[in-house]
C-alpha cells in the first residue's frame, strides 16, 4: 500500500530568494496549516496568514493556498506556503513541519509519484515533465511539454482501447461460436484492426530515432590526425579553454565533451584523441574511443592540418563508418597555399584557421543549418526514451505473431487472442496502467525534491 504520510519540501530554488514555496500534500496537510496559519483558506484563493511555531513564535507573514483533494496536483489534499526566501525563514517552516505527528520531508520526485499513483499524471506524462524540467533548449522545451500533455500517451491509449475492441471480438469468437445470434465472421474485423494497429505504430517507430536525440542533443564529434588543431577549434566552439592545447601530439587522450545551445537546437560537441598508428597503450585505447565515438556520432568534422606534409591520416576519414562525415581543413593561416573551399577541385568543405577564427563562423552557421534540417522531423516525433521505444517495438511484435497465428486456421484463435492481449500490455507498460514497479524508482530518482 502507498504511504499516506504527509509529505513536504521545499519546491523552489535554493535560498537566499525573493520568495521560496513551500509544499505539502497526505491526509495531514490542511491539519499543518490550521497549525502554522491558525486556519484554513477558502480553497484556490491566497490568502496573506502569520506562521508560528510549536511555541507561538512568528516565523513569517507568507500567503498560504489550499487545494483539497481530488482537485490538485497529487490528487491528495495539498497546501502551499509561499514565504519570504531567506534560509533562515525557510529553515524555521520546515522545522515546524517536521514536528507535526505525520508529517515527514519529501524523498525526490515524490510529489510527482503520488499524481501518477492518484491518476493525475501516466508514466509519459512524468517522463515529459522530468524532460520539461531538464530541458536547455526551445527545442527541448517543447517537445518536453507535448508529452507532459500527452502526446504519446494519449496516441497509446487510443491504440489500446482499439486493441481491446479487437480482442472482444476474438474471444466472443471463441466463447460464443455456438451461439445462433454471433456472426460467423468476427476474426476478420479483429484482423484487420491488429494490420492498422501495426502499421500505424510501425510508421511512428520509423522516425529515425529523431525524438530521443532531440532529447539528448545532437552529437558532433571533432576528429583528426593528432596535432591537426582539434583542441583548439573545440574551445573555439565551447567559447572557453575547455580543452588542453599544446604543440605535442597526442595531447588529448580522453573524450571531452560540451554542450552548446545552436540556435535553440542542442548539440554536443566532443574532442578526441588524434586518430593514428601507435604502440603506447594509453593512447591506443584514446584511438578506440575516438574510432567508436566519431562512428557513433550524427556528425563528424574531421579536421586536417593544411600546413602539414603529407598530412598523415587523412585517409582514415574515408575509414569511418559515420553518417556524415565533413572534411575541414585547419591552420589555413600557415598554409603557403591553402586550398579553397567547396570547389570541385578541393576535398575540404570548409577551410578555416582555428587560431584566429577565419571561417569558423561559416562552419558553425553550417552545424546550426544542419541541426536544425536534423531537427525539423524531430519535433514531430512521438518517440523520445527508449523505454517508449522498446514497447511500442514489443507491441509490433506481438501484433505480427497474431497476424501469423491467424494465417495458421482457426483453430488457432486462442493464440492470436494471447498475442493480442500481450500487445494490449505493452501499450499499458507505456502508459503505466500495468505491470511497472521495476521501472518507476529508475524514473522517479532522477527528479528534484519538492517535485
Amino acid at each position: 500500500m502507498p504511504d499516506r504520510s504527509t509529505i513536504f519540501a521545499l519546491s523552489s530554488g535554493r535560498p537566499p530568494a525573493a520568495i521560496a514555496v513551500v509544499r505539502l500534500s497526505g491526509p495531514k496537510a490542511g491539519v499543518a496549516l490550521e497549525k502554522l496559519a491558525g486556519r484554513v483558506p477558502e480553497p484556490r484563493k491566497a490568502a496573506l496568514v502569520r506562521l508560528r511555531d510549536s511555541s507561538a513564535e512568528v516565523i513569517d507573514e507568507a500567503l498560504a493556498l489550499w487545494f483539497p483533494a481530488p482537485h490538485s496536483e497529487t490528487g491528495e489534499d495539498v497546501a502551499e506556503l509561499q514565504v519570504h526566501g531567506g534560509p533562515a525563514v525557510i529553515a524555521g517552516v520546515l522545522d515546524a513541519l517536521g514536528r507535526i505527528e505525520g508529517c515527514r520531508p519529501a524523498e525526490p520526485g515524490e510529489f510527482t509519484r503520488r499524481a501518477f499513483e492518484n491518476g493525475r499524471l501516466d508514466l509519459t506524462e512524468v517522463e515529459g515533465l522530468a524532460d520539461l524540467i531538464a530541458a536547455e533548449t526551445p527545442a527541448q522545451r517543447r517537445q518536453a511539454f507535448r508529452q507532459l500533455k500527452g502526446l504519446i500517451g494519449d496516441r497509446a491509449e487510443a491504440w489500446r482501447e482499439r486493441l481491446i475492441e479487437a480482442l472482444a471480438l476474438v474471444e466472443a469468437r471463441i466463447d460464443f461460436s455456438d451461439e445462433a445470434d454471433v456472426p460467423e465472421d468476427l476474426l476478420g474485423p479483429a484482423l484487420n484492426a491488429a494490420r492498422q494497429l501495426r502499421d500505424e505504430i510501425g510508421a511512428a517507430l520509423a522516425d529515425g530515432r529523431r525524438g530521443e536525440r532531440l532529447r539528448d542533443g545532437l552529437v558532433v564529434v571533432v576528429a583528426g590526425a593528432p596535432n591537426a588543431g582539434k583542441s583548439t577549434l573545440f574551445n573555439r566552439l565551447a567559447r572557453r579553454e575547455a580543452a588542453i592545447v599544446s604543440p605535442y601530439a597526442g595531447t588529448t587522450r580522453d573524450i571531452l565533451e560540451v554542450h552548446l545551445d545552436l540556435h535553440g537546437y542542442p548539440v554536443t560537441v566532443l574532442d578526441t584523441a588524434g586518430i593514428r598508428d601507435s604502440v603506447e597503450p594509453v593512447e591506443q585505447e584514446g584511438v578506440r574511443r575516438a574510432r567508436n565515438r566519431a562512428e557513433a556520432a550524427d556528425l563528424v568534422l574531421w579536421i586536417s592540418d593544411l600546413s602539414a606534409v603529407g598530412r598523415v591520416g587523412d585517409d582514415v576519414a574515408a575509414s569511418l563508418k559515420a553518417s556524415e562525415i565533413w572534411l575541414v581543413g585547419n591552420k589555413s593561416d600557415l598554409a603557403t597555399d591553402a586550398p579553397k573551399a567547396g570547389n570541385n577541385e578541393s576535398k575540404f568543405k570548409y577551410v578555416i584557421s582555428a587560431a584566429n577564427g577565419d571561417g569558423v563562423d561559416a562552419l558553425i552557421g553550417s552545424v546550426t543549418a544542419f541541426a536544425g534540417e536534423y531537427f525539423s522531423a524531430a519535433e514531430s516525433a512521438i518517440v523520445t526514451r527508449s523505454r517508449h521505444r522498446r514497447a511500442l517495438q514489443e507491441t509490433v511484435a506481438a501484433l505480427e505473431r497474431a497476424l501469423k497465428q491467424a494465417e495458421r486456421g482457426h483453430e488457432r484463435e486462442e493464440l492470436v487472442a494471447e498475442e493480442l492481449r500481450a500487445a494490449a500490455s505493452e501499450l499499458g507498460r507505456l502508459t503505466g496502467r500495468v505491470d511497472v514497479e521495476d521501472i518507476l524508482d529508475v524514473i522517479f530518482r532522477d527528479f528534484c525534491i519538492g517535485k
